[in-house]
């Protein structure tokens, strides 16, 4: 049992007090950026109390237990959790004491010292605060202002950082507002001290708060203060209405409904601002009949949550399939208009079949937009904001649908739509499962009376991604004018007319559409069976079915109002934002761009000619050279384009077109804009686990049936070795089953890390963006030796520019011995830094 009230640093400090922080704690190690967060909460709290002096910011727990050598002179506590909090504090007094004592007066150095730093007359316990061993030095050379205050160490640097700052907002005109700031410190920051019992076992308590996780979440600091104001109802409240609560949610589900609640009123508060902004809230009422009329309310709208996150509870059918709907998308800024439309018709002032009108619309929203290349695009922003700012005189479906049709919110009008299922990459936006859902509902359209169990089902595409002679023979038939086979097949691969789904994606891969078409036809899928009836695989078809998938989804899926006035426009942004990320020592094809919004390479030429544009000179043609009418845009500037791109690190050959092995395809281009990338959900197994795992048994299969006996063999052996050097194996759950070399797992202090991922149609993808963030692989001069490493292999050539990226090399570089065992040493290299980092 732990007693928890909330407090300020003033209550902890004040009087005879010690903190000691125990040697299982972790050294001081606040950063920069922490420290900058909490000043720049005190500078804006310490304006606030101007007006209102009661203001408080919360910045979290204290956990403290009786120390077990407790004296009658002094209340000893050790600090189990939050001193990092304590400690920063504390070295923040210092450094006001020493600026208030230089530029006001000697006497707020005894002030602040005796008031909250030391105990005066209790000389065997000085110190209210005892750092541990490591930092007491440090941390004693600020307390006692000697020349050494203010080191290299961590508490030096915070102190030097509060010194810095302190002088930067001093105003010589304005004698109070240091003294503002030394009070929004010591009253305003408030904290909730949970006190354990004389006898527990410290250690057990922090073992149990930073092992397992089980921190004070602020749906714990909430309950706390609600009961705190219930000291008469409190047992009687908690038995027959929070309890009941706390069975129905988990602690995050718990955690979510009270920011869920406050969205209702402001669309901007963070979850992280839960606490603060609901208690500010509360302090608004004074009975515990309204206290206990909030904790009612609670219970009322958690019952709702409740359904939200488990649709199958809900009885009316419709509003059953909706939620369900809506819970697969994942997307939880959704859920405030959701616990709404549930608590709109608990109340009498909306019914089941307008809740699931607005539902539809809110789904054909999420889709529309996704289909058109816009599945991101400001939507958090959107959905956050219609229960707030939508119409109050319409039927709640009718409102929905309004809120959402003006503005510039991307729900695409029917034309729109049209146009954007032939040309958007449809493969390339939004998250895999969003993608699979929308064929996977497609397919539902269809009332098959024998629907497929969609677990079993992957996206294929008809078209293959790696088209054999074969498909480039079929698809050279539809080229028009002075278009190129890559520009014609990017243009229309990954475009939703040449998608379906499939359980045999493995069988089906790169064959011709001869096999395809035989295979598709016996498909319990009617997505796949109507692909069947035709003779050939083309342009004209794949814009055919486009076609007919349109008028399909405008049908299922509602539009915006008439009145909307959203027109059809191709997202020059998306191409602008993909530009201006794209790395010195790079190019990319106007195919390429083309392809990523979904237009004709001609028409991308046509607005980088007329249209300021971020890196224009980076664009070139397919074969790596400049457009014969390439201009600046700037009239005044006449260097050479050539020159220019030479400077940034482009290679050109003697013929004068720079390597390919610096062009940013499409699928880069759509990491460098920001789009959502697959899915990285799969199936962790343990090292040399062969063979006992659907997942790697659907690897191998797909990779002999990809690739010949000797690539299949290479690759098996890199594997093999991998696991022998201690390695994990982890297996994407995509329709091409992908293989993840894991170093680290996602247990690991430092978090997961992996350095290739392994894909049977033939690629050995480097993931040079995902280790920009994992330790110790963080630090560039390690990817750039990785990738130096990497390109002493035979048939390797990785650019510079793409350190950033996903770049990768051919599986056929593993049938040569030679490059097999190098690739091998260069892994076993990787797996020594991330697993032992050098000191």
């Amino acid at each position: 049992m732990v007693a928890a009230h909330e407090t300020t640093l003033r209550e902890l400090l004040e009087g005879a007090k010690q903190y000691r922080v125990p040697l299982y704690q972790r050294t001081y190690s606040w950063t920069d950026s922490q420290l900058r967060r909490l000043w720049d909460d005190i500078r804006k709290l310490a304006e606030e109390r101007i007006e209102d002096q009661n203001l408080t910011h919360f910045i979290g727990s204290l956990v403290l237990a009786p120390s077990p050598t407790l004296g009658p002179a002094v209340s000893e506590f050790l600090v189990v959790d939050g001193q990092q909090r304590l400690t920063t504090l504390s070295i923040l007094l210092c450094a006001i004491r020493d600026h208030r004592a230089t530029h006001e007066g000697p006497d707020h150095r005894d002030r602040i010292n005796q008031e909250y730093l030391i105990n005066k007359y209790k000389p065997t316990h000085r110190l209210k605060l005892v750092p541990t061993q490591a930092d007491r030095t440090a941390y004693e050379a600020c307390l006692e202002a000697t020349p050494q205050a203010g080191g290299s160490d961590q508490v030096g640097a915070a102190y030097r950082f509060f010194a810095a700052q302190l002088v930067a907002v001093d105003d010589p005109d304005d004698p109070l507002d240091i003294e503002r700031i030394e009070d929004a410190v010591i009253s305003g920051m408030a904290l909730v001290s949970v006190v354990a019992q004389s006898g527990d076992n410290v250690y057990r308590i922090f073992e149990s708060l930073n092992n397992t996780g089980l921190k004070l979440t602020q749906a714990d600091l909430l309950r706390n203060y609600l009961f705190m104001r219930l000291p008469n109802r409190g047992e009687a409240v908690y038995d027959s209405l929070w309890f009941p609560l706390q069975k129905q949610l988990d602690a995050g589900e718990m955690e979510q409904l009270f920011w869920l609640d406050m969205v209702h009123r402001n669309p901007e508060v963070k979850q992280t601002d839960t606490y603060v902004g609901q208690q500010a809230r509360l302090n608004g009422l004074h009975t515990e009949a309204e206290i206990e009329a909030e904790v009612r309310r609670f219970c009322r709208l958690g019952a709702l949550l409740r359904i939200i996150l488990h649709p199958e509870e809900e009885p009316d059918p419709e509003v059953r399939r909706r939620l369900a709907r809506l819970n697969a998308w994942d997307t939880t800024t959704v859920l405030p208009l959701l616990l709404h439309l549930l608590d709109r018709r608990k109340q009498g002032t909306a019914t089941s079949e307008q809740i699931a009108s607005a539902m539809l619309y809110v789904e054909s929203y999420f889709i529309r937009r996704l289909l058109i290349g816009r599945a991101t695009a400001s939507i958090n922003r959107v959905l956050l904001r219609i229960v707030t700012d939508m119409r109050k005189d319409l039927p709640v479906d009718e409102a929905v649908r309004a809120f959402l049709s003006v503005g510039r919110k991307y729900y695409a009008t029917d034309a729109s739509l049209r146009e954007a299922v032939r040309s958007i990459p449809f493969y390339l936006n939004g998250r895999a499962t969003q993608r699979k859902l929308v064929l996977q509902w497609l397919e539902e359209s269809y009332g098959s009376k024998e629907p497929v169990a969609p677990a079993s089902l992957t996206i294929e595409h008809v078209m293959p991604q790696s088209p054999t002679a074969e498909w480039r023979q079929m698809l050279s038939e539809d080229l028009q004018g002075e278009e190129s086979f890559a520009e014609a097949h990017e243009a229309l691969v990954h475009t939703l007319g040449n998608l379906t789904l499939t359980g045999y994606n493995a069988e089906l891969s790169n064959s011709s559409f001869l096999i395809k078409r035989a295979q598709l036809g016996k498909s319990g899928i009617a997505l796949s069976r109507e692909i069947a009836d035709q003779k050939r695989w083309g342009r004209p078809e794949i814009h055919a079915r486009a076609d007919g998938l349109a008028e399909r989804i405008i049908a299922t899926w509602p539009g915006p109002t008439e009145g909307a006035g959203n027109k059809s426009e191709v997202p020059w942004d998306v191409m602008n934002t993909a530009l201006a990320a794209l790395p010195a020592g790079s190019w990319t094809a106007y195919g390429d761009l083309a392809a990523l919004i979904g237009t004709h390479p001609v028409s991308v030429g046509a607005r980088l000619a007329n249209h300021a544009a971020p890196n224009a000179h980076r664009v070139l043609q397919a074969e790596g050279v400049l457009a014969p009418n390439f201009r600046w845009l700037e009239p005044s500037r006449t260097d050479d384009p050539h020159d220019l791109l030479r400077e940034e690190g482009v290679e050109f050959d003697r013929y004068g077109r720079a390597t390919q092995a610096q062009r940013i395809g499409v699928e880069e281009l759509a990491q460098l804009a920001g789009m959502p990338q697959q899915d990285g959900s799969g199936q962790l197994l343990r090292p040399r686990s062969r063979h006992n795992s659907p997942l790697d048994d659907r690897f191998l299969e797909q990779l002999r049936d990809l690739q010949d006996a000797q690539v299949a063999h290479g690759t098996v052996a890199v594997l093999e070795a991998w696991a022998g050097m201690g390695g994990m194996l982890f297996y994407g759950s995509g329709g091409e089953t992908s293989c993840f070399l894991m170093a680290r797992g996602k247990d690991h202090e430092l978090g997961n890390i992996w350095p290739a991922a392994i894909y049977p149609s033939g690629k050995f993808e480097i993931v040079f963006q995902h280790l920009s963030t994992r330790p110790p692989f963080d630090d560039i001069t390690l990817r750039k030796q990785f990738r130096q490493r990497l390109n002493e292999l035979e048939g390797v050539n990785i650019a510079a520019a793409k350190l950033a990226l996903r770049p990768g090399f051919s599986l056929d570089v593993l049938v040569n011995v030679k490059a097999r065992e190098a690739l091998i040493e260069h892994l076993r290299w990787f797996y020594g830094q991330a697993v032992q980092p050098e000191a």
